[in-house]
């Protein structure tokens, strides 16, 4: 070896050990073979711990190694977790996996989603009321680009941030709310806290003004604040989107609002995107001039 010069200083390179044959995934990615190498439809029903994060991970690489992005057909890998699952549950989730957990998430849940669908709901032993209670940490679906997420709880703060195409139904959000939002469709069934919509530039949001304070703690610089009109195509998607999250999650607030469809449509605020408005009439306009 040469020798090194006074003054300078010396590196050695370490081998990095990321502890990825103790994954999860490892498991699920066995146990999906047939859906992964047959397109079979396969169910698993497994544990999970706070220890094992960005479960669904290495599985979604394999189904896009194989596939790509247009990955497997709806629900043909259907994972049952039981537990607290650990962070960045669900990231980058392909589409044709569908992650069914009882129990709560940490921070960065469905990170990227790609096309997977993730269910959350509390566990049946739990006694609070899930309107009330966090079920999902911070910066849920930061930077999703599609799929779908269900969450039976309330979210912490920053969820849905730079969501691009994800749809998603959360039982109440902390501060910052879809903040630099890009795309899709985020329900709000409960509270915000403030700054919602902070940077918000395409998508739709429908929040439910449980109290009648959501305008004060909605950041409208970017966006307007409009009803939920009846027989239109945003109460067609409002509704659609809380009966999936009724059937996904077994919500009892969604089952209230469904009960009583008319009276709690009127309670929901539409927040459109001033930028996204416009992009659409633009477009609509080109379309008119080649008809």
């Amino acid at each position: 070896m040469p020798p090194v010069a006074e003054g300078v200083a010396v590196y050695h390179r370490e081998k990095q050990d990321h502890g990825l044959e103790k994954a999860l995934d490892n498991r699920l990615i066995e146990l999906a073979r047939p859906a992964l190498e047959r397109r079979e439809k396969v169910t698993i029903e497994i544990p999970i711990r706070n220890i094992n994060r960005t479960a669904g991970t290495m599985l979604s690489y394999e189904i896009a190694k194989r596939y790509g992005h247009e990955g497997l057909a709806d629900d043909t890998v259907h994972v049952r977790l039981a537990g607290s699952a650990g962070q960045s549950f669900g990231a980058f989730l392909a589409k044709g996996v569908t992650l069914d957990l009882v129990g709560d998430t940490n921070d960065y849940c469905g990170k990227g989603l790609s096309g997977g669908r993730i269910s959350v709901q509390p566990s049946p032993k739990f006694r609070g009321e899930p309107t009330e209670n966090i079920i999902t940490g911070n910066v849920v679906l930061y930077g999703a680009i599609a799929g779908e997420a269900y969450f039976r709880g309330v979210a912490g703060e920053r969820f849905a941030v730079r969501n691009s195409g994800a749809h998603a139904v959360v039982e109440g959000v902390g501060d910052h709310g879809c903040e630099y939002m890009t795309g899709g469709i985020v329900v709000v069934l409960g509270a915000t806290g403030r700054n919602f919509a902070a940077g918000m530039s395409g998508g739709y949001a429908y929040v439910l003004d449980v109290d009648g304070e959501f305008r004060k703690r909605c950041n409208a610089s970017m966006v307007d604040l409009e009803p939920v009109l009846a027989e239109s195509e945003d109460e067609t998607n409002l509704r659609r989107l809380i009966e999936n999250h009724q059937k996904y999650t077994g919500s009892k607030r969604a089952q209230e609002l469904l009960g009583k469809w008319t009276h709690h449509r009127s309670r929901f605020i539409k927040v459109f995107p001033k930028e996204y408005r416009r992009a659409l009439a633009e477009l609509a306009a080109a379309h008119k001039k080649v008809a």
